[in-house]
C-alpha cells in the first residue's frame, strides 16, 4: 500500500485526528513527526471522546504501530499523564505499539517557564503561544542544546549534559526575565519520575522504520497544525516552531529516504484559528459565537475558544498547494445545516486591488475579505452516508471548493464518530 501523509491545510483544527482515527486501520505504522503537546486531534470513537497531544491517532487501531520521530520534541510530564489516561479507559499501550524515537527532543520545565515569560514580556504584541515551551525547545535544538530522548538510557551522559545546558539556561532566565534559577537536583528527579516510565518506549526509530519498509510495511504521516503554522510558509511569526508539511514527514519521522505517495489534506468546511495573527475572513459577535457553539470550537490542547469565519479560499488554495495534496477530506459541514445562506470568502481586497492570491504575512495586515455566499441547505445531514443523497446545495458547496482550490475531494466528514462519514 502507498504511504500517506494526513495534514492540515489551513491553521490546524481542521479534524485530523477523525480522520486518521478512520483510516489507521488501513495502514501498519502510525508516525508523528513533528511538533509537541501545544496542539491535539479530537478522536471520538468506541472507547469514546479523546484529546490526544502527543499520542499518535492510529493508538486505537490493536494492529497499529504508533511512533513519536525525531522531529517531535516531548513533554515527559504530559505524556506519561496522555498514557495513563488512555490506559485507564482500557487503551494497550505497550513498547511494542508505541515507539519514541531516541533523537526526539525533550521538553523541560524551564522551557515552559521561558514560553511563559516571554510572551508576558511580549504582552500586546505576543505571539499566541500555548505556553507549553514549544518555541524555546525548537530554538535550543537549532542552536544544539538540546537534550535527547536517548540520553534517559545513559543516566551518566544524560547528567552530565543536563547540568551543562542547565547552567547555559539559567543563566538566560535569571539575566533576561530575572526568574528563579531551576537546580540539577530538580531536574533530575522530575526526570526520572516521568522518564522512567518511558524508557522501555525508547529506540532507534529510524532502523525500525528501515526494516518496516524492507519488509513492505505501510505508513501513515501525522501532522499537527496545518500549513498556514509551518515555520516557513505559515504567517510568520505567529506560526508553530516546527514544520508541518507533507515534505518534511520523511525527515521528521526518522526516514528521509521514504517517499509519501498519497496527501490527504484536511480541509474544514469553515475557518478556525486557535492563536494570534492575521485571520482575514473572522467573525465576531453573535454570529461568531453561534458558529462556535454549533461547532464546539474550543482548542484540543488549550481550551481556547477558536477564532471563526467562513471558508477561506485563497488560504485553503495556498494551503492545498504548500502541502502538495493529492486529494482533501471536507469536515465539520454537518455544522453549517442550520445556516440560510453558506459564506465563502473567495478572494481578498488589499489596497483596493482585489486578489485571489494569498499574501506574504505582513500585506494581510490591511487585507478585507472579498465575500460571496451560497444557498444554505437547512436540514439535517449528519445521518447521510452516500454523497448522492446529500441535498443538491450541500454538494454544491463541496463542489465549488474542489474546483476553487484545484485538489478532488475524496472524504466528507458528517460529525464527529469515526463512521459518521461520505466516502466519495
Amino acid at each position: 500500500m502507498a504511504n500517506c501523509a494526513v495534514v492540515g491545510v489551513n491553521w490546524g483544527d481542521e479534524g485530523k485526528g477523525r480522520m486518521i482515527d478512520l483510516l489507521a486501520e488501513e495502514y501498519d505504522i502510525v508516525v508523528r513527526y513533528q511538533g509537541g503537546s501545544n496542539a491535539g486531534h479530537t478522536v471520538v470513537n468506541k472507547y469514546g471522546k479523546f484529546a490526544l497531544n502527543l499520542i499518535p491517532s492510529g493508538i486505537f487501531h490493536e494492529k497499529t504501530v504508533n511512533v513519536l520521530g525525531n522531529g517531535t520534541v516531548i513533554d515527559l510530564e504530559h505524556l506519561v499523564g496522555e498514557i495513563r489516561m488512555l490506559r485507564e479507559k482500557g487503551i494497550r499501550i505497550t513498547p511494542e505499539n508505541l515507539k519514541i524515537s531516541e533523537r526526539a527532543i525533550i521538553v523541560f520545565p524551564f522551557h515552559k517557564m521561558q514560553d511563559e515569560l516571554e510572551e508576558n514580556r511580549l504582552a500586546d504584541a505576543k505571539y499566541g503561544s500555548t505556553k507549553r515551551g514549544i518555541a524555546p525547545v525548537y530554538s535550543d535544538k537549532f542552536q544544539k542544546k538540546g537534550i535527547q530522548m536517548g540520553e534517559l538510557l545513559l543516566p551518566d551522559v544524560f547528567k552530565k549534559h543536563l547540568e551543562s545546558v542547565l547552567e547555559w539556561k539559567n543563566l538566560y532566565l535569571k539575566g533576561v526575565y530575572g526568574a528563579e534559577p531551576y537546580s540539577l537536583d530538580e531536574m533530575l528527579a522530575w526526570a526520572e519520575k516521568y522518564g522512567s516510565e518511558l524508557k522501555d518506549h525508547i529506540s532507534d526509530v529510524s532502523e525500525y522504520l528501515y526494516e518496516a519498509t524492507k519488509a513492505g510495511k505501510s505508513i501513515m504521516f501525522e501532522a499537527q497544525l496545518g500549513a498556514l503554522r509551518d515555520i516557513e510558509f505559515g504567517i510568520y511569526p505567529y506560526t508553530s516552531s516546527s514544520s508541518p508539511v507533507a515534505a518534511y514527514a520523511p525527515i521528521g519521522s526518522g526516514a528521509p529516504w521514504i517517499k509519501v505517495d498519497r496527501v490527504l489534506g484536511v480541509v474544514k468546511a469553515f475557518s478556525t484559528c486557535v492563536g494570534e495573527g492575521p485571520f482575514v475572513a473572522e467573525w465576531f459577535g453573535e454570529k461568531a459565537e453561534k458558529l462556535r457553539e454549533v461547532a464546539g470550537e474550543y482548542g484540543a490542547a488549550t481550551g481556547r475558544p477558536r477564532r471563526v469565519g467562513p471558508i477561506d479560499i485563497p488560504a485553503t488554495r495556498y494551503g492545498v498547494r504548500m502541502q502538495g495534496a493529492t486529494e482533501i477530506a471536507i469536515t465539520k459541514i454537518d455544522c453549517l445545516s442550520y445556516m440560510e445562506e453558506i459564506p465563502v470568502c473567495r478572494a481578498y481586497r488589499i489596497g483596493g486591488v482585489e486578489t485571489e492570491k494569498f499574501p506574504f504575512t505582513p500585506l494581510m495586515e490591511d487585507a478585507k475579505p472579498v465575500i460571496m455566499t451560497m444557498p444554505g441547505w437547512c436540514t439535517d445531514i449528519s445521518k447521510v452516508r452516500k454523497y448522492e443523497d446529500l441535498p443538491k446545495e450541500a454538494r454544491d458547496y463541496i463542489e465549488y471548493i474542489e474546483s476553487a482550490v484545484q485538489c478532488p475531494v475524496t472524504y466528507v466528514s458528517v460529525g464527529p464518530e469515526r463512521d459518521d462519514i461520505i466516502v466519495r
